[in-house]
């Protein structure tokens, strides 16, 4: 079919515009065709061989972030109501009324010795480099409360990957390789992927991958309790229990190098602590037919996979928030690394720990404060569900204020408790597109700008690639962007402060950095590993570039730790210190355990080597893990708090009594992604009806039947949904698509029921004491036909 808006006087744009759509991570490239300032068309990019043209559903849908009649256009006061209520009132302010409102609030907070008990909460939906903004402010305030997106995100992965291979980055890149000319993850024989569903999540690059592997002819393994799409694309499915993953990896590991099936050479060159590794899996009995007691996976099923994957080379893996989203995530994590690293599948082509959405680069490097910041006590512990706690509890601290970027009313884990807290909290600022649940509970609202408003650059975080979008269209009503938010808060503050000259803010946030372009040169110049990305060359690149890329000659690292020119001089870049190091540890070498390893996780309650433990929901009553009430410095985080715990603590499973299935949430689709989608006609149309995965022989006992309303129940609260019967789920296991919320009216435009959230259903006692991830993915529960 000729594509007949070519050749249109009016259809035909009359300028394009290239941006990036920021609907998920495979950062796509976007040619926005405009037509009198108006968007008619959403293009792929033909010229990224990884993109190939192509875009998903969702990216179309960035344009009705922009044409919404919903969307928020001044600045908002509380006037009355409840906080909490959808009958609060709100009037328009001006933008310096509500920004003078949060500094006098600040400032008073801090003249009192409270700047600690204000905090602020990001997401993925920000600017590039509004964290670092953030970060500024509030240690010029003195409060050690400014927290990112990565807890309820993937920050196990990082972790887990700097304390193994020195950096928490996924490890390679889809496409060509330019340091070698040669395919990057495209040349993997081997594909696991443990915990993603990349065919909703990744659309875009999880094509790259398929188009690679009819090249390669890679076999494709996915781990997962369900059968998603991309399990249906599989060359092998296998579905263990939910939470149970970090026994399957165990077992693998403790296979591999049972029957020294590890790379021997690698090992003896590259790592270090492998001895006490290979005595404490044997000595704990790690082996498949273990495993399969654990995982309900046949001991035979995990024998081959540990066999096909060792020896197979390169192998590549792949995980995203089906391990991260667990009460191990760490230790899997680590236990994931410490197969690719025996297994010689780290700093090679094709091969690696491409654990996805870790936050790149780690960070954006301003200019030093030119004054002295105030000393800062200890932060709340990492992950944002502390925030409830310490404003319900007081402990360790209570919060006073807080300002948002995204929606705890539906991303935080148990969600009732949460309500309860933003309803007692004293100040809260929401910022964003819609009136979303969190809106509710504000005193101040803050109206943002879509990705399709603003110039700036935008990330494929899961291989560190990066590239520029300009903006397509004017801004909507009074909207800023984040960037612009902080700079002028900071004017705000300077206008207020007695304490401190007004030059105190406004030479540590000049005016000049509203300008994106002029932010985005302070952190090539002061970032390390980034001197080579600066605007101009970023924006005549087709492909993204990659971190760390150090100069201007530089093509970017795509494999890190491989052992090139290219790679040294990047890593040396990022630190003098790693002259010469192939590895970014301490030791220069893979780092399984040594005794610094053991001296710093031991307070936790954690050791760099592997105990199996699993969340006390899972039916079977497997070892779990026990919370000290006591608080000590996080050893990842040390500027943060944690509880220690003692792992492996027997497990009693008598809530399986009343609650016998297991629970799990995610990603509704592909054509949502968070909670914005659900404020589009498409994702709305596709995607309105909350559909929660049942088995056929689970349902069939209850009287459920397809497209019964049914409740989903557990210790904490209770959802509802339609019965969807699918025989490629556990039949012991529940799906509930989580990102719904009650605030979403897009919905009743097509009849769709206003639902609770998903996370109604998940305990918030029980995260990662290390990396502050929630538990999403495995709660106690029972369904019944409403």
């Amino acid at each position: 079919m000729p594509d007949f808006t070519r050749g249109s006087a009016a259809l035909e744009p009359d300028r394009i515009v290239v941006t990036a759509c920021q609907f998920c991570n495979s950062n796509c490239r976007l040619r926005v065709g405009l037509k009198a300032g108006r968007i008619i068309e959403v293009r792929g990019e033909p010229a990224d061989p990884v993109q190939d043209g192509n875009l998903c559903v969702k990216a179309p849908a960035m344009t009705e972030l922009v044409y919404n009649r919903l969307r928020l256009t001044t600045p908002l006061r509380r006037v009355s109501g409840v906080k909490g209520s959808p009958s609060s009132r709100f009037e328009p302010v001006s933008w310096d009324e509500a920004l003078d409102t949060i500094a006098v609030r600040f400032l008073r907070l801090r003249d009192e010795g409270a700047a600690h008990t204000i905090a602020n909460r990001t997401s993925g939906r920000l600017p590039r480099g509004t964290g670092s903004l953030v970060s500024r402010m509030f240690a010029m305030l003195g409060s050690p409360n400014d927290t990112d997106v990565g807890p309820v995100c993937n920050d196990a992965g990082g972790d887990a990957l700097a304390m193994t291979f020195g950096l928490p980055n996924f490890t390679n890149g889809y496409g060509v390789d330019p340091t070698t000319g040669q395919e990057d993850l495209g040349s993997a024989r081997y594909l696991l992927m443990l915990g993603t569903n990349q065919a909703e999540t990744h659309p875009v690059t999880f094509a790259y991958l398929l188009r690679s592997r009819q090249r390669s002819g890679a076999r494709l393994v996915v781990v997962d309790p369900r059968r998603t799409p991309t399990a249906a694309l599989a060359d092998t499915w296998i579905s263990p229990k939910p939470h149970t993953d970090l026994a399957l990896v165990l077992g693998m590991l403790g296979h591999i190098i049972q029957t020294e099936r590890y790379d021997q050479d690698f090992v003896a060159q590259w790592t270090t602590g492998f001895d006490e590794l290979r005595r404490h899996l044997a000595s704990r009995a790690y082996s498949p037919a273990w495993a399969a007691g654990v995982t309900g996976v046949p001991e035979a099923t995990i024998r081959q996979l540990a066999e096909d994957y060792a020896t197979s080379r390169p192998a590549a893996i792949f995980c995203n928030a089906g391990i991260s989203h667990q009460l191990g995530a760490f230790d899997t994590y680590r236990v994931i690394a410490m197969l690719a690293a025996i297994t010689g599948n780290v700093g090679v082509p094709g091969g690696g720990c491409n654990f996805m959405h870790n936050t790149w680069p780690g960070r954006l490097d301003l200019p030093p404060l030119p004054a002295p910041a105030p000393q800062r006590g200890p932060a709340l512990p990492v992950g944002p569900d502390a925030f409830a706690e310490s404003i319900l509890a007081g402990r360790p601290y209570r919060l006073q204020a807080l300002v948002t970027e995204g929606n705890p009313l539906v991303s935080s884990a148990n969600t009732a408790k949460v309500r309860e807290a933003y309803k007692r909290l004293d100040f809260y600022v929401y910022t964003g597109l819609f009136m979303e649940e969190a809106a509710y509970y504000a005193d101040l609202i803050l109206p943002v700008r879509s990705g399709l408003e603003f110039e700036g650059v935008y990330m494929r975080r899961d291989d560190r690639a990066i590239r520029w979008q300009d903006a397509a269209v004017a801004p909507v009503g009074q909207s800023r962007t984040d960037i612009e938010i902080w700079v002028d808060l900071a004017q705000a503050l300077a206008r207020k402060e007695r304490r401190h000259p007004s030059s105190y803010w406004t030479d540590a946030f000049p005016r000049r950095w509203r300008d994106y372009r002029n932010l985005w040169s302070e952190f090539v110049r002061h970032t390390p590993g980034m001197a080579g990305m600066t605007r101009d060359r970023l924006r005549t690149r087709a492909e993204p570039l990659r971190w760390p890329c150090p100069d201007l000659d530089h093509p970017g690292v795509s494999t890190l730790y491989l052992d090139h020119p290219s790679w040294y001089q990047a890593a040396e870049s990022l630190d003098a210190g790693n002259q010469g190091k192939r590895f970014l540890t301490p030791s220069g070498k893979v780092e399984f355990t040594t005794p610094a390893l053991e001296q710093l996780l031991a307070p936790s309650g954690h050791s760099a080597l592997p105990f199996f433990y699993t969340h006390p929901e899972v039916t079977g009553a497997h070892p779990t893990v026990a919370y000290d009430p006591k608080f000590i410095a996080n050893p990842l985080k040390p500027q943060a708090l944690t509880h220690p715990v003692r792992l492996a603590v027997p497990g009693s499973g008598t809530v399986h009594r009343r609650y016998p299935l297991m629970g799990m949430t995610g990603r509704p689709s592909v054509a949502h992604f968070a909670t914005v989608t659900h404020w589009t006609h498409t994702g709305k149309r596709l995607n309105g009806v909350r559909l929660i995965q049942v088995h056929p022989d689970t349902a069939r006992p209850l009287g459920i039947e397809q497209g019964d309303d049914i409740m989903v129940e557990s210790p904490r609260g209770a959802i509802t949904g339609t019965a969807l019967l699918d025989a490629g789920i556990r039949p012991d296991t529940v799906f509930v698509p989580n990102t719904f919320g009650p605030a979403q009216q897009v919905g009743d435009e097509f009849g769709d029921p206003r639902y609770q959230a998903a996370n109604h259903l998940v305990d918030d006692a029980f995260y990662d004491n290390l990396s502050g991830q929630q538990a999403y993915k495995c709660f106690a529960c029972r369904i019944r036909k409403v």
